[in-house]
């Protein structure tokens, strides 16, 4: 038996739990530079709030319908996710994090009531973090999946399934009939994995309804689509094609790119920002025992800014030897954005990518007879191991002080949010728990 446990409204609950007066309240959560909307409360789903809305289109509900806006952080919200997955872990022998809000726990040889497991769960993530769950019990993760998308539904539109779901779904201790039901009263497009435009051919075929999909003819659908629609069919079955992943395989590429709050016109500017990009996804390669042998750097204009000169390069820089040493990732994103820079453009966007990764044990090593004497070295086991060291105290450090505690100086103070070109974050509430100084205050 799978369970899969997700937060309700991730975003907006994290900003909830430091400010109750938001409990009820139509509320929203902008992308980078507060553009558009990526999260709503239900109340703002009510309101015709759509998701990845442009904020300027919804900015008048401000003060005709009290809807407010939070700038995206980001930081909160993923050590949030920590604290959740932590306390979900407890309850299963094997967890998958599937997303930021979502995990998979396999309940195989855990006995008792699931239901009662479930409601126990709920209740401790929510003493403990503030954060409001749904949890989805099924034989297989797609019905676990389906499950949890029952217990939202019927917490929030009660009616819309028996009322003993809400919160809290088993389909494991379902009748054939009390589960046929279910699956009559749900769309095929909630099934995980058929997304719009195959719920519109299913549409087509007449098949409706979950339903449908789980009495139409395999083979023909295999025919008709391809071998992941069937294998999600024989999951909605009972037959298990998907196990739960706790030990998923290494990123193949690692990335880091964000809008600025200004254009960027200079190359001071522009290295500034790409250095911090690059010391952001290193730390990133290294937690996950990666090297990377290539770095792309990409800077872009604004298509809408027609008045502007239009530059949109990439360039992909090859290295030597694959490494995880930011001062060597940096020098490469740096030579790359050197290349491609051109005076005269306004550039307000930016993107640095890691690629062809691979494991750090399994990695040969070589002799650079090109190396710059003063640069990072691996010309021998132990310059490696001591620059292994280094970057694992500048780890240490950033995770103890905060992201760009240290660093390499071209980009150091891009990594601390300092200077104009840095994401306008006009609403963005404290880092509560990650930021001493933010740390929230009690008066009594």
């Amino acid at each position: 038996m799978f369970a899969l446990v997700d937060v309700n409204n991730m975003y907006v609950s994290c900003e909830r739990v430091f400010k109750p007066a938001l409990i009820g309240r139509p509320v929203v959560v902008l992308s980078s530079n507060d553009g558009a909307c990526i999260a709503r409360s239900n109340e703002a789903k009510d309101l015709g709030v759509k998701m990845a809305q442009p904020w300027f289109e919804v900015r008048h509900l401000e003060r005709t319908a009290g809807l407010i806006a939070q700038s995206a952080n980001f930081e909160l919200y993923g050590d949030m996710s920590s604290r959740m997955m932590a306390l979900a872990a407890e309850y299963a022998p094997r967890q998958e994090i599937y997303s930021i809000d979502e995990c998979f726990l396999d309940f195989d040889g855990v006995r008792g009531d699931l239901v009662d497991i479930g409601r126990h769960l709920r209740a401790t993530v929510l003493q403990c973090t503030g954060l409001p769950t749904s949890v989805g019990f099924g034989p297989t993760k797609t019905l676990a999946k389906l499950a949890n998308h029952v217990a939202k539904t019927e917490d929030r539109k009660p009616g819309t399934y028996p009322a003993h779901v809400a919160r809290v779904c088993n389909f494991g201790n379902m009748t054939r009939r009390e589960l046929d039901d279910i699956l009559r009263r749900t769309d095929v497009g909630s099934v995980w994995g058929v997304g719009r435009k195959t719920t519109a051919r299913l549409n087509e075929g007449n098949v409706r309804t979950v339903f449908d999909l789980v009495n139409a003819d395999v083979a023909s659908l295999r025919r008709q689509f391809n071998v992941l629609l069937e294998k999600t069919v024989l999951e909605l079955r009972g037959t298990s094609c998907l196990d739960v992943d706790d030990a998923p395989a290494p990123n193949q590429q690692i990335m880091a790119s964000r809008s600025f709050g200004e254009p960027a016109t200079d190359l001071a500017a522009l290295s500034e920002i790409v250095s911090g990009f690059t010391t952001r996804v290193a730390a990133k390669l290294r937690a996950q025992h990666s090297l990377a042998a290539a770095v792309r750097v990409f800077i872009t204009t604004s298509p809408y800014r027609r008045q502007d000169a239009q530059h949109s390069p990439s360039v992909t820089m090859p290295l030597v030897r694959p490494t995880s040493d930011t001062r060597a990732l940096v020098a490469a994103a740096l030579r790359a954005l050197e290349g491609m820079y051109r005076p005269g453009h306004n550039y307000v966007k930016a993107g640095v990518m890691l690629m062809d990764l691979r494991d750090e044990v399994q990695t040969q090593r070589e002799l650079d007879l090109f190396a710059e004497p003063s640069g990072p070295s691996e010309l021998s086991t132990e310059a490696t191991t001591t620059n292994a060291r280094l970057m694992s105290a500048v780890d240490a450090l950033n995770l103890r002080f905060g992201l760009g505690a240290v660093g390499v100086a071209s980009g150091l103070q891009r990594e601390q949010g300092a200077g104009r070109h840095a994401a306008r974050q006009e609403r963005r509430s404290p880092r509560y728990t990650t930021r001493l100084d933010e740390i929230a205050t009690v008066k009594a």
